[in-house]
């Protein structure tokens, strides 16, 4: 047996080839903990993700000549006692974890195992890495400083790249029809299937199927994906940003969310592809520059912010929403097209891209009142890549404003008029996108004024929000009324729409 004296615990969200706690003279430990993989009823494609990853992970460390220990265990501090007391371990180093709760656990180490912990900044977020000089509120002077921080995009003079630091305006096409290059693929290895074989016995309640898993799992693979991105999406991915599709579950977007939330893939290192693709004259700036904002501005901020807000984070309900989640959250069983597509991709990949996140799936549930804390586990559990720092201040800030403005400045609401303009989901559908009220009326339609209507004179001091609520004007008492009943009644029967 080598004699080591210090070993680093890599956590299965913390791949990273650079990671800063390896050394020569440590031993790795990755441990696969039972009470953290059936925390909650996880969607499978992640838990094979994680554990898939952390087995090659482990594999080509040891390829690399790391004396590695990858142990099962009920939960991380036994895992952690049993190393530390078979390899005699003086002195155990970890990276700060990206979720409050496990980070409060490494600070607790210390004093569990006897021996000095040493917890290093997490450097797979650029904020840490890069740390900014003051604490921006906003996410556009936040993205602007860490373009600036970073150098991306940015000019000798230090100025924007194209004169100017956002191209949202140009990045709001519908989908017009042309071909949608097909992601890459990657069929389950021998490691891959013992661990879906192994994670069946391990987490009989998670959630969705595995028969259809293709994901990296390898630094090699994310690597290739990312390039897959890059070569034949990114050129596109611009102007259909927010664009949505019942046929394409992806259209030109690059799932590569997954990899870099578990550490295969470097933040900067995705982002400099981009505008290397731009220097090179393969994608537009517009597109290159929607994709850099969504890596080093928005992910970024969102993981800053968590930080910022948390633990209160978990409870707040500026609202006071307090509806259940609609039990179709879980089935995809609802006759409303668009919720009905994109719940039916999420429970069977454990995706969907942002848009649909936000505008969707969030819309919906701040306009019926559904309690934040019910949708953040619903996400939680659903999604491929998500983990708390990202989910929560996601949700319960941005998606559902129930942090009181901190994370974004105005609600994200909007009736089925935006859907229809940026998706097909209206066509087909059983609802009226035009009607508010009436037996076909779109429940988006009915909620959406019947919000306003609730909370006109709260909405009304948020400048963001005044052509919206100016909206109300031009209804009558009549109208008012008949919208607040058909509200009243959509709600009252929201298992069955």
């Amino acid at each position: 047996m080598t004699t080591l004296s210090e070993s680093v615990w890599i956590l299965g969200d913390q791949l990273s080839p650079t990671h800063p706690g390896l050394a020569p003279n440590r031993r790795v430990v990755l441990i696969e903990s039972l009470a953290r993989l059936n925390q909650r009823p996880y969607h499978r494609h992640k838990l094979v993700l994680i554990i898939s990853a952390m087995r090659h992970y482990a594999a080509e460390l040891r390829a690399a000549g790391y004396d590695v220990d990858l142990r099962v265990a009920p939960d991380f501090l036994s895992g952690l006692r049993d190393h530390v007391n078979t390899f005699g371990v003086q002195h155990l180093y970890c990276l700060a974890a990206a979720e409050y709760a496990t980070r409060q656990f490494q600070h607790r180490l210390t004093a569990e195992l006897g021996i000095p912990v040493t917890i290093l900044p997490n450097t797979l977020f650029l904020v840490e890495r890069f740390p900014p000089p003051r604490s921006p509120a906003l996410m556009e002077p936040f993205y602007r400083m860490m373009r600036r921080q970073t150098g991306l995009l940015i000019e000798p003079d230090g100025q924007p790249t194209g004169g100017v630091w956002n191209f949202d305006r140009e990045n709001r096409r519908r989908y017009d029809g042309r071909p949608v290059p097909p992601p890459l693929r990657f069929p389950p290895d021998t490691i891959t299937r013992q661990t879906i074989a192994d994670l069946a016995v391990a987490c009989p309640h998670a959630i969705g199927s595995v028969e259809e898993f293709d994901l990296p799992v390898t630094r090699a693979q994310a690597l290739t994906a990312l390039d897959d991105f890059i070569t034949h999406r990114l050129p596109d991915f611009g102007p259909f940003e927010d664009a949505m599709s019942a046929e394409h579950e992806l259209l030109f977007h690059s799932r590569l969310s997954p990899l870099l939330n578990i550490g295969l893939l470097d933040p900067l290192e995705t982002a400099q592809a981009a505008v290397n693709a731009y220097e090179r004259g393969h994608a537009p700036l517009s597109s290159v520059e929607g994709f850099v904002r969504q890596i080093i501005g928005w992910r970024e901020y969102i993981y800053y912010r968590y930080w910022e807000l948390m633990p209160d984070l978990l409870q707040a309900n500026a609202w006071q929403a307090e509806r259940p989640l609609p039990a179709w959250y879980w089935t995809g069983q609802t006759r409303m097209r668009c919720l009905h597509c994109v719940i039916q991709r999420v429970l069977q990949n454990g995706y969907c891209h942002h848009i649909e996140r936000l505008m969707v799936l969030c819309n919906f549930a701040m306009l019926a009142g559904v309690q934040p804390q019910a949708v953040n586990d619903w996400f939680l559990e659903c999604y491929v890549d998500a983990y708390e720092w990202v989910v929560t201040p996601n949700v319960i800030g941005m998606g559902l404003n129930a942090d009181g403005g901190r994370t974004a400045t105005k609600p994200y609401i909007a009736s089925a008029a935006y859907i229809d303009k940026m998706s097909d989901y209206c066509k087909g559908c059983f609802y009226d996108r035009k009607a508010r009220v009436g037996p076909r009326a779109c429940p988006f339609n009915t909620l959406y004024w019947n919000f306003l209507i609730n909370h006109e004179e709260r909405l009304r001091a948020n400048p963001r929000l005044g052509p919206a609520v100016l909206g109300l004007s031009r209804l009558s008492a009549a109208e008012r009324e008949a919208i607040a009943a058909q509200a009243e009644e959509v709600l009252e029967r929201i298992e069955q729409l």
